[in-house]
């Protein structure tokens, strides 16, 4: 079998059109945040690879799916970058990405990591609930449905009661997306705070990962 001339393997096992292509492996949740980055940056040698974000619902989940992707993907990327933080997987995820010689995002969460992980980590906001534009896009499937207050709304005070407010992390200026958030805000009985992080510490990982690539 002959190959077209640019799919010549190379020595290092690659072809010349996959030499300097990026691979992101990223939480859905974040899928459309990762698209509107390429695009506004030309990244166009950076394709994009999502796991469902439902796995927040089980943490446990995660680490072998993000090592399942890699596996999958490795041959055909010169880079593979990991589009999660810790997520709640007790260090497994960063063990897992240390494994197999993978970059992450550094931080606890992408709370944490929107608004800057340094400025997050130095609020101490220890009674606020967040929401970012995908989790106000998707509040009843990751919110409430979950937590089955659709089905008894009488819960909304054992699960929320020590939390004082409802913070919306807005990564876009969209007044509908503000006004559902603020929604979500009164639905859950907390005081709303909004405030403009934009893709933060996101943007500039994804921004050093593609120079580099």
């Amino acid at each position: 079998m002959t190959l077209p001339s640019d799919m010549t393997l190379t020595s290092e096992g690659l072809a010349p059109a996959q030499r300097g292509r990026v691979l992101v492996v990223a939480c859905g949740a974040l899928a459309r945040e990762i698209i509107d980055l390429k695009t506004a940056n030309g990244w166009d040698h950076i394709d994009l690879a999502c796991l469902p974000a439902i796995l927040h619902n089980h943490p446990d989940r995660i680490a072998p799916a993000v090592r399942e992707m890699i596996t999958r993907h490795r041959e055909d990327y010169d880079t593979i970058f990991v589009a999660y933080a810790d997520c709640g997987t007790g260090g497994t995820l960063a063990a897992t990405c240390a494994e197999m010689g993978v970059e992450m995002i550094r931080g606890p969460h992408c709370y944490s990591f929107f608004e800057g992980n340094a400025i997050f980590a130095a609020r101490e906001e220890v009674t606020a609930f967040y929401l970012t534009d995908f989790l106000v896009r998707q509040f009843d499937a990751f919110v409430i449905k979950p937590l089955g207050l659709d089905r008894h709304p009488e819960l909304r005070d054992m699960y929320f009661g020590n939390y004082e407010k409802l913070v919306y992390q807005a990564q876009t200026d969209d007044p509908a997306l503000t006004q559902k958030a603020r929604d979500c805000a009164e639905r859950l009985g907390l005081r709303f705070e909004r405030r403009k992080t934009g893709y933060g510490d996101l943007e500039t990982t994804l921004g050093a990962v593609a120079t580099r690539a």
